[in-house]
């Protein structure tokens, strides 16, 4: 399969920066990187070998400059051919079979260059050595990089169309969304777009991962075609006379996901990024839905000769009984501890009860941390408290058979309500080395859970009696792509979701317009809306910036900054989440709110108890 049928697929991951770790390896910045195919093999095969072994998909060849007219710079422009082909076949068996290899092409042609009848016969003539060459040292396709000049562009991009080469084409931008030459970003891609020799479209180079992704967002849209980003890791900064990408690969893996989730179908990284920046992003990368392949899960139907009593679902748990009744219901988020002591826990959730709360939230695993089962925490705080709580149960740390296993255990101790979620990936928690197993993602287990309430297992074996789970589903109704999470959050409805709880709400219009499209989709369960009371301005901060899934509005934080003392923010932050909680109450079935940092007390006053 070629790379651009591979993209359509499921998203890819592409390497990062090769000048940027030349560089740190020593090399001269006036030195010809190109060159060092030649002069010094070892070292390029080690950084694509480090890359592949980051877990790259896509790795690009040493060639970016390795044109006639800029490696006449350095006196090299008879050995064009040399370099290129040393390029493409050090990459290639650094890639070995398995990982796709692109020669990268970089622009002949400088801010200041004029195109005239004379210099495009010599870039034709440079661009036909350069990827004839790439392709027979092994390249399975063509990506050109960092280019401004769209003329340019579509020459060289004919040329390598004419050697039957998968075309990728990638331009760089500035902070005011425009190229280097000044032409509109939307106007740019559009013209791409409509040019058929090319398979792709990319932006590359120039900015950071923050103001790629606003860019991102403005022209998405614009075409079919896969869409390629590969930001700058932020702007370098001076240190002892080095020039040094301060972003870490934290970050930049936070923008990659949402690369992904806005539909880019491949992600990577420009100057600054390393093997690191690449291994960290991988590992989160391949976790996300729609881009591991999750097992196939369908409704079983159980053989008409088999008697299955089925309940209906306002008879599942008092939970289900008020909230179908059309009554507000309200429960409050308690994290299990990191101690086998459950006397702190124990004792919020009694405050819960005294106050009338109908149940308690119990997180699994939140921001993969581990903690004390959350199911077991569920059935202690029934048992010795008396109070139902809905247990959150995340696809990540199990297999298929382990979490069917876990669902029936769990219902066979008493727990009724459950709220299938798919997980943060391990990357996020104190355990980075984790492997996340992901077998499905929520929509699965959501119909593991609706063939256990109708009296099958996943085998087809019949399980009677049947279970009688009230199903909760997660909804972000501030995603990036709002139009994707409403199929995500119509295939959980259409999987057997009786109800969904929301990620923290802190703009109220954004839930207002996720419930309207959710009701247009035809999505008619109940929603109880997420609300979280900030504390403090680093908590909003940490918020909007750590948490996957959370949107926390500019305006929410200027308002927080208005804190000057720690009882202040608190204010604040109650008020806001009052305000929210009064703006959505007559489109939502209820609450269910955090308690931050376990002060369950807050969390009361949000609700007014």
């Amino acid at each position: 399969m070629n790379i651009i049928e591979k993209m359509k697929e499921t998203p890819l991951v592409f390497d990062g920066a090769m000048g940027t770790v030349i560089y740190q390896k020593g090399i001269f910045l006036n030195a010809c990187f190109d060159e060092l195919n030649l002069t010094n093999p070892k070292l390029i095969k080690s950084i694509h070998e480090d890359y592949v072994n980051s877990g790259a998909d896509v790795i690009l060849t040493n060639t970016y400059g390795a044109n006639i007219v800029k490696l006449e710079r350095y006196g090299l422009s008879d050995k064009v051919y040399e370099i290129n082909l040393a390029g493409a076949k050090i990459a290639r068996e650094a890639a070995g079979d398995s990982i796709y290899v692109l020669g990268s092409v970089g622009s002949c042609c400088t801010k200041k260059t004029v195109i005239t009848s004379e210099n495009i016969k010599q870039m034709e003539e440079s661009y036909k050595i350069q990827i004839k060459t790439l392709k027979d040292g092994g390249a399975d396709g063509i990506i050109f990089e960092s280019f401004f000049n769209l003329e340019e562009l579509k020459i060289a991009a004919s040329i390598a169309k004419s050697y039957n080469l998968p075309v990728i084409a990638s331009i760089s931008c500035t902070k005011e969304h425009e190229t280097l030459e000044g032409l509109n970003i939307k106007n740019a891609i559009l013209k791409l777009d409509a040019d058929k020799n090319i398979d792709a479209i990319g932006m590359n180079c120039v900015i950071g991962p923050h103001a790629m992704l606003i860019m991102l967002e403005e022209v998405i849209n614009l075409t079919s075609k896969p869409f390629v980003v590969e930001p700058n890791a932020g702007n370098p900064e001076n240190i002892d006379g080095r020039m040094i990408y301060m972003t870490t690969p934290e970050y930049f893996t936070t923008y990659c996901q949402n690369y992904i989730r806005l539909g880019a179908r491949g992600v990577g990284g420009c100057c600054g990024t390393t093997p690191e920046h690449i291994k960290e992003m991988a590992k989160t990368v391949k976790s996300l839905t729609g881009v591991k392949k999750h097992l196939s899960v369908d409704k079983i139907k159980v053989p008409a000769s088999v008697e299955i009593e089925i309940t209906p679902k306002e008879e599942k748990s008092n939970f289900a009984k008020k909230m179908f009744a059309g009554q507000k219901v309200t429960s409050i988020e308690i994290t299990p501890p990191r101690s086998v002591v459950l006397k702190t826990m124990l004792d919020k959730v009694k405050k819960c009860r005294e106050a009338g709360i109908d149940a308690i939230n119990i997180p699994d695993g939140p921001r993969a941390s581990s903690r004390i089962s959350s199911m077991a925490a569920a059935i202690v705080i029934e048992r010795e408290v008396g109070m139902e709580t809905i247990l959150h149960y995340c696809c990540r740390d199990r297999n298929l058979i382990g979490m069917q296993s876990d669902v029936l255990g769990g219902y066979a101790a008493g727990l009724k309500n459950y709220l299938v979620i798919t997980g943060d990936p391990p990357k996020l928690g104190d355990y980075p080395n984790a492997t996340a197993v992901f077998d499905i993602d929520a929509v699965g287990l959501i119909k593991v859970v609706h063939n256990l309430n109708n009296g099958s297992d996943i085998a087809g074996n019949v399980i009677n009696p049947p279970t009688s789970i009230l199903i909760g589903a997660g909804a972000n109704p501030c995603a990036i792509d709002i139009e994707k999470e409403i199929n995500h959050f119509y295939n959980k409805f259409e999987a057997g979701a009786e109800y969904a709880m929301t990620q923290p709400v802190f703009d109220a219009e954004a839930l207002l317009l996720f419930l309207e499209k959710a009701d247009k989709k035809g999505i008619n369960i109940p929603v109880i809306a997420g609300i979280w009371p900030l504390v403090s301005l680093k908590n909003a901060l940490f918020m909007k910036n750590e948490v996957p899934g959370v949107v926390v509005p500019d305006r929410v934080i200027e308002r927080m900054e208005r804190a000057k003392t720690k009882e202040d923010g608190l204010k604040y932050g109650i008020e806001i989440a009052v305000e929210i909680k009064e703006k959505i109450s007559s489109y939502v079935s209820g609450y269910q709110v955090s308690a931050p940092f376990g002060n369950v007390e807050t969390a009361l006053k949000v609700l007014g108890k």
